[in-house]
């Protein structure tokens, strides 16, 4: 007979056996444990796990497919659609598992998912050791890593998933599996990429590269529809080395900008060479030259200083977005962005691109379930707005942006999809990824327990 589950007898269990804590509401850590980064999402959980190792994550997920109750799974919490928390369910919090070993001889490190990108830099920094993972450092290596991971060393070293060695899962069924190549390869597979759909990640194993040092930083130029056409130009032009994050957006104001420039529209970039300081200088020439800089902070540093100090947890910003690829970025598409961000009548208005290509794009398209290899330019529009009651009026400037940008690559990636609907998740796994990731959907998780993320639908038998 099938014991009945409410939410306190739940609760009672995970307390009776859980070596991590159990936050329930009405205690006065709730609020603060539900919260996650994005704001709009005004979730109560029924209980919240912050569980200890592999063998909570295994009492929980077990404990939500006995109970019937939602699961959500949370690593560092920014997803843009609000999945690390759900009403009335459980909230599977790895916050707490922040273990990190780091084999410097041998360029590996076995990391618990509960991570930041910031603290394992931090860590595997101090050898003079990296792993790429995006571009800011208090998002969980959890949910970066297994949508895929594009950040200032995609053109060098590829995605976080390039560097994935090896996971500790634990599936639907409750088992705690290790995956690689040789070992459920085809749940390797299907994490690199395809998302939280077929467990949840308690270890990843990396591959650790040797950088200590790059030339990089912030520089800033005026946005005008010829310097935004030239820098993607002279980013597409460069060596694999370098990596560039570019911020189209209204200047805000930032101590070292001169004031005459706050509120302008400004291309603010991120570069990283990964490479000598010599070459990196030359590297980095021609963008200092498109324009009279406002800004220019690029040098030679230590890699780990790209990351700036994690958030506090403060600041939780109502945002309308989306994402997609273009096949390139010319001058008639640099006045499409600017006449959509004069447009907004949010807070903030923000397009960012990033130059595809190198290391990513010689990894066959087929070698994981992130299949955009050949995608060219990734590119975000986002506004950011106060009041929640104006979230259709954002929502639509957002969706008609981007129609406006679209061209033929139909592609999404899944890491940065909001609240887009089934046709967009489709789109991140189109063609046969599809279909690939449906099957082993049915095989580990056939039930769809893990369903809170950009969901991907078990296939159905015969």
């Amino acid at each position: 007979m099938a014991i009945q589950y409410s939410s306190k007898s739940a609760e009672a269990e995970l307390r009776a056996n859980l070596k991590g804590r159990v936050i329930a509401p009405g205690e006065a850590a709730y609020d603060q444990a539900r919260a996650i980064f994005y704001g709009g999402f005004d979730r109560r959980p029924a209980l919240i796990a912050r569980v200890a190792d592999a063998d909570d994550v295994a009492r929980v997920v077990s404990l939500a497919r006995a109970s019937g109750l939602p699961l959500a799974v949370r690593s560092g919490g920014h997803s843009v659609a609000g999945h690390g928390v759900v009403h009335d369910g459980i909230v599977l919090d790895l916050a707490d598992m922040r273990a990190l070993q780091i084999n410097a001889a041998e360029r590996t490190a076995w990391a618990e998912t509960g991570l930041t990108a910031g603290a394992y830099t931090s860590a595997a920094g101090a050898y003079g050791l990296v792993t790429g993972f995006g571009d800011t450092a208090s998002v969980g290596i959890g949910g970066i890593t297994l949508g895929g991971g594009v950040g200032y060393l995609v053109r060098k070293y590829g995605l976080t998933i390039d560097d994935l060695l090896a996971a500790d899962v634990v599936t639907a069924d409750g088992k705690l599996l290790r995956v690689n190549a040789e070992t459920y390869p085809d749940l390797f597979w299907a994490i690199r990429g395809g998302g939280g759909n077929f467990g949840v990640a308690t270890r990843f194993q990396y591959r650790l590269h040797e950088l200590d040092s790059v030339v990089g930083g912030m520089l800033i130029l005026p946005a005008t529809a010829d310097v935004i056409a030239n820098f993607i130009a002279e980013a597409e032009a460069a060596p694999d080395e370098l990596s560039t994050i570019a911020n189209i957006m209204p200047a805000p104001p930032m101590p070292f900008l001169a004031t005459e420039h706050h509120g302008k529209l400004i291309l603010m970039a991120s570069l990283v060479y990964a490479g000598d300081a010599e070459t990196g200088a030359r590297v980095l020439a021609p963008f200092r030259a498109l324009a009279a800089p406002l800004a220019d902070m690029l040098r030679p540093m230590r890699y780990t200083e790209l990351y700036p100090p994690e958030e506090t947890g403060a600041y939780h910003p109502l945002a309308a977005s989306r994402t997609m690829f273009l096949e390139r970025a010319d001058r008639r598409v640099a006045e499409t962005i600017l006449e959509h961000i004069k447009a907004s009548t949010g807070m903030m208005a923000v397009t960012q691109l990033r130059v595809l290509g190198g290391a990513m794009a010689r990894v066959p398209v087929d070698a994981t379930a992130f299949a955009h290899r050949a995608s060219r330019i990734m590119v975000n529009v986002a506004t950011l707005y106060g009041d929640l009651g104006q979230k259709e009026t954002h929502e639509t400037w957002a969706a008609d942006f981007a129609a406006a940008l679209q061209q033929g690559d139909q592609g999404a990636y899944v890491n940065f999809l909001g609240e887009d609907g089934k046709t967009r998740v489709h789109a991140a796994y189109p063609g046969p990824t599809w279909e690939r990731l449906t099957t082993i959907k049915a095989r580990y998780d056939p039930t769809n327990l893990f369903s809170l993320n950009q969901n991907i639908p078990a296939a159905k038998a015969g």
